[in-house]
Parts: C-alpha cells; sequence; structure tokens
C-alpha cells in the first residue's frame, strides 16, 4: 500500500529550495512514498517542481493576515481545514517548527512529527507534534532537513543532494544546442561567436543593510564583460528594477529583466554561464540548478545557510562583514573556470 506523506514547510523561498533533496531522499527511501506538501501560496510554484511531490496544498497566512476575520479569508481558512482532514496520513511531518506550521499540522489527520523543544526554532511549537526528534541547530540548513526526514522515515541517507530540479537542466541544455545548431546553419563557415553565454545578477534585496556597493558591482559587471558574458540583471519591483539599471548604466550587452514567475527565473538561471548574488531564495535556487553561484552575505551568516549545488559555489562575507571586492572577483574568476 501506498504511504502517504504530508509535508509541512510554508516559506521562505529559500527555504523551499533547501527541503527539495530531502524530498529526493523521502522517494528514495519509502517505498510507494505518496507526498503532498503544504507551502505559501506565492512559493508554490516550488515543490511542484519536484517530480515525487504528489500535490502542492497552498496557504495563504502572508495574505490572510492582513484581514484574517475577514469574510472570504474565514472561508478560504475553512476551506483548508477542510482539505487537511480529508487525508488520512501515515505522516505528517513539519519542517519548519513555527507555531503557523504547527498550526496547519494540528488539522490533519496522521501521526505529528517535528523537531523536539531544544532543536525547533519556536520550541512551544514541539509540544503540537507525537513524535519529535532531535536535529542539531548550528548544521546547513540542507543537512537539517536531510537528517530530520531521515529520522522520521527511519533510514540512513548518502550522497551529494539532489534537488530534483533535473527538468529545468535538461531543458536549458537543449535549448542552447538548439541555439547553436540554428546559429551554425545562419553563419557558416568561418564565423566567430563572441557571445560567451550570459551571467544572472542579483543585486537587490528587501532590506538596505543586504546591498553591496554600487562600485564593487560594477566591477563585477566589467570582469563579466570583458570574458564575453552579457548581463541578465533580476528585479521583483519597481524600486529593484530602478536600482538595477542605475548599475548597468554606461554598460552595453546588458538587460534588466521584467519582473517574472518563479518558474521563468528558474529557467532563465539553469541556463546561465555564472550567477551573482545578494544572499537570497534566488541565488540558492541558482545554486540548487548546478550552475555555478556566488553569494554574497552582508547581514546574515553562511553557517547555516550557505550556497549548495553540484557547481562552483561561493558563500562570501559573513553579518556584519560583508566580502571585499577582490574576493568576489577572485571567486568570479573561479566560476567561469568551473562553467
Amino acid at each position: 500500500m501506498a504511504t502517504r506523506i504530508l509535508i509541512v514547510r510554508t516559506s521562505s523561498l529559500g527555504d523551499l529550495v533547501h527541503m527539495l533533496p530531502a524530498i529526493s531522499d523521502i522517494a528514495r527511501h519509502v517505498p510507494d512514498a505518496v507526498i503532498d506538501w503544504v507551502a505559501e501560496e506565492a512559493f508554490a510554484e516550488i515543490p511542484s517542481w519536484h517530480p515525487a511531490v504528489h500535490e502542492v496544498i497552498k496557504v495563504a497566512h502572508r495574505r490572510w493576515r492582513k484581514a484574517w476575520w475577514s469574510p472570504s479569508v474565514k472561508a478560504e481558512r475553512h476551506a483548508l481545514a477542510e482539505r487537511l482532514r480529508a487525508v488520512q496520513y501515515d505522516v505528517v511531518l513539519d519542517m519548519q517548527a513555527l507555531m503557523k506550521s504547527a498550526w496547519l499540522v494540528r488539522q490533519t489527520r496522521g501521526v505529528r512529527h517535528g523537531l523536539d523543544w531544544r532543536s525547533a526554532r519556536e520550541p512551544l511549537a514541539s509540544l503540537f507534534y507525537q513524535v519529535r526528534h532531535r536535529v542539531e541547530f548550528w548544521q546547513p540548513a540542507v543537512t537539517r532537513q536531510r537528517e530530520l526526514a531521515a529520522q522520521a522515515f527511519g533510514y540512513s541517507y548518502s550522497g551529494a543532494p539532489d534537488f530534483g530540479l533535473q527538468a529545468f537542466v535538461e531543458q536549458a541544455q537543449a535549448e542552447a544546442q538548439s541555439c547553436v545548431a540554428a546559429e551554425c546553419c545562419a553563419r557558416p563557415h568561418h564565423h566567430v561567436n563572441n557571445d560567451r553565454g550570459y551571467a544572472v545578477i542579483m543585486p537587490s534585496a528587501s532590506r538596505e543593510d543586504k546591498l553591496w556597493p554600487a562600485e564593487d558591482w560594477r566591477a563585477v559587471f566589467t570582469r563579466l564583460r570583458e570574458v564575453g558574458c552579457t548581463l541578465r540583471l533580476l528585479a521583483g519591483n519597481a524600486q529593484e528594477t530602478e536600482r538595477a539599471q542605475a548599475l548597468v548604466q554606461g554598460f552595453d550587452g546588458v538587460e534588466v529583466l521584467p519582473r517574472m514567475d518563479l518558474t521563468a527565473i528558474a529557467r532563465q538561471l539553469a541556463g546561465a554561464r555564472i550567477m551573482v548574488g545578494l544572499d537570497s531564495g534566488l541565488t540558492h535556487l541558482s545554486a540548487a540548478l548546478g550552475r555555478p553561484t556566488i553569494g554574497i552575505y552582508r547581514a546574515s551568516t553562511p553557517v547555516r545557510t550557505p550556497l549548495v549545488g553540484s557547481s562552483f559555489t561561493a558563500s562570501l562575507g559573513d553579518r556584519g562583514a560583508p566580502p571585499s571586492r577582490a574576493a568576489v572577483l577572485a571567486s568570479v574568476d573561479q566560476a567561469l573556470a568551473a562553467g
């Protein structure tokens, strides 16, 4: 018989990316696993990418809390509660250990697993679980999630993390081969192509204390253009677009991309030669897609959330200690060599 599993990990973008290897481990070690996943509606695309996820159940805490008692929100919360109670799960695994995730877990039917009092970010959440697990807090996020899943299902995991994102990589490879073939037909014989691929840049963040100096970014752009990379800058809103346009002023071979959904961004990242970005969920997604990726940390520490991927990664800087221009440029050179 199938083993029905409900994963609760609602946010944020980077945290959901870090969850994907644990899903691959469960699918590999639990025969006939049918995995559902509760995720915040803004990030629901991420679990849908993994081939082992059966259904994504959307929650909208971020939107609901603005009008928690309005009739429309009450109706949505009631519908979610009915959905959560509709299936008898063998295991309900809270991978978040927050009160907002415990609120969801207690509405389900199944044996509820989660972190114990010492391991949980919000210890009170552990009181809502029937089975509690000890996972050391100091470990990188990907390792913590893999270890919690292994304890919940009684297996030992091994090997490099598998993010389950091969479909994006295969599509990017097919598109690259198609472009090369089309160019060869259009420009035969002795044409020399100076295009060395594109670099994706994520220079913006929701917090000012995460930003890296403009003159340092421009030094990175100069290096990338010197080796023939065109630049594609990500921007999620009008303010980020304005900042990106100011950063690339005076450069040729650049494009500030319009706001896109996560799937469209993932396709851009999967085809990139290199990605350089601030510590953000999209930078972690680039690493997970196996692209050479450099993360710039200034207001957070890479100790618990380093970049993890199958290609070159560099998690530079730390809380209150941003990386130097020289350190980032040296990593850019390493990443270009790896790509």
